[in-house]
């Protein structure tokens, strides 16, 4: 019966987002948005066809482990630490900047200052998933834009880990102390990975190469690997798949074994965004409800203009600190994680959490329209704009 049931809601969130998406794409829409709707119209707060969620929730959050192993397996380690140190003073600030700017319309609204607080927390934040979703990959003029952006939303994802981790109670002794043994688990992540690579994985890439299924099977396996162990070591999934494909780069087959996991990306980033649609909960007061979707309009341009500043402070060029501005505009995935784990604590009442998962939601959509209506993406309607 389980199977069943699993089968029937795979087949209803396919199909239905094959449907949906085919007239967002005769309209010219974003087929992500299709995917977020047919998630509100048969998920719980809609029609109903799929009650629960749980468990597509949890197999969508294989398509995030795979985009950040894929975003990995196109970057250099020594590249990578070069971005990280021009980025980390700027990435710092502006999610002050977010965060104090959401505390302020929290109090405005009303919160009280704990929920004022944790809300901050949560929308300071940008989301992977949308950001690295939506740029092109295989265009070389694009890969400063991956590179800025991945090592951006890599150290936000490392300061939402922090933070969730204080809100479940795991903080330790003091913010210095958790933050040093977060980066110790990460350190050593890194060189068991970058060891393992060579010595186990290139000498049986190198020698069994000619058979494609093996190096899919070995690369996929050395994903999964290194994502557990990250999560058991109080990291995340992703971090540790971010890892494992950026010591996989330097492999000759890495561009190949990319090509080969993309569908397999799509598929669960799929279940992903029905996810996030099926999440939604509009049964909230009115005031709040306008609050919510006000606040996720407001903060898409803002997030724009201050990301823009700090790029242009950092030597980028104007056209390029814009682009990026916008493509990092929108909330978090993270910010749904900070809400479900405050309100799991009793930290956090229901009221605020729904406010953050519109607000949330809001940006994604205004987001995504500003990404695809102005910049390359992999899924524009308009050829001009259409770059894989």
């Amino acid at each position: 019966m389980y199977l069943d049931n699993l089968i029937f809601q795979l087949s209803a969130i396919i199909i239905g987002a094959a449907v949906l998406g085919t007239l967002f794409l005769y309209a010219k829409q974003p087929i992500i948005i299709a995917y977020i709707a047919i998630g509100v119209m048969i998920g719980p707060s809609g029609y109903g066809l799929i009650k629960h969620t749980d468990t597509i929730e949890q197999i969508s959050h294989f398509g995030i482990i795979l985009l950040l192993f894929l975003i990995g397996l196109n970057l250099q380690p020594g590249k990578l630490m070069r971005l990280f140190r021009k980025t980390s003073p700027l990435t710092l600030s502006t999610s002050l900047v977010f965060a104090l700017t959401a505390f302020i319309f929290a109090i405005l609204i009303s919160f009280d200052f704990n929920n004022a607080l944790i809300f901050a927390a949560a929308m300071m934040f940008s989301s992977t998933v949308i950001g690295l979703k939506l740029i092109p990959t295989t265009t070389l003029h694009h890969k400063r834009k991956g590179e800025m952006m991945t090592s951006v939303l890599l150290i936000q994802d490392i300061l939402a880990i922090i933070i969730i981790l204080f809100i479940t109670g795991e903080k330790g002794d003091s913010t210095l102390i958790t933050f040093i043994i977060l980066i110790s688990k990460f350190i050593l992540i890194w060189l068991l990975a970058f060891i393992g690579v060579k010595h186990i994985m290139t000498p049986l890439l190198m020698k069994f190469d000619v058979v494609q299924e093996y190096t899919f099977l070995a690369t996929l396996a050395w994903c999964l690997l290194w994502a557990e162990g990250a999560q058991l070591l109080g990291l995340s999934y992703e971090l540790g798949a971010f890892v494992a494909g950026l010591s996989i780069a330097s492999c000759r087959a890495a561009l190949v074994i990319a090509e080969h996991l993309k569908p397999l990306r799509e598929f669960f980033l799929i279940l992903f965004f029905f996810a996030v649609g099926a999440e939604l909960n509009l049964n909230m007061e009115l005031h709040l409800l306008l609050a919510a979707i006000l606040f996720g309009a407001l903060i898409v341009p803002l997030k724009a203009i201050i990301f823009q500043k700090a790029f242009k402070l950092t030597g980028e060029s104007p056209e390029l600190s814009k682009e990026l501005g916008v493509r990092l505009s929108q909330s978090s995935e993270f910010s749904l994680l900070v809400a479900f784990s405050a309100l799991s604590m009793g930290l956090l009442s229901k009221d605020t959490a729904m406010v953050i998962q519109l607000a949330t939601i809001t940006s994604f959509v205004i987001s995504t329209y500003w990404v695809v209506m102005k910049y390359p993406t992999t899924i524009s309607s308009d050829a001009r704009l259409n770059q894989d």
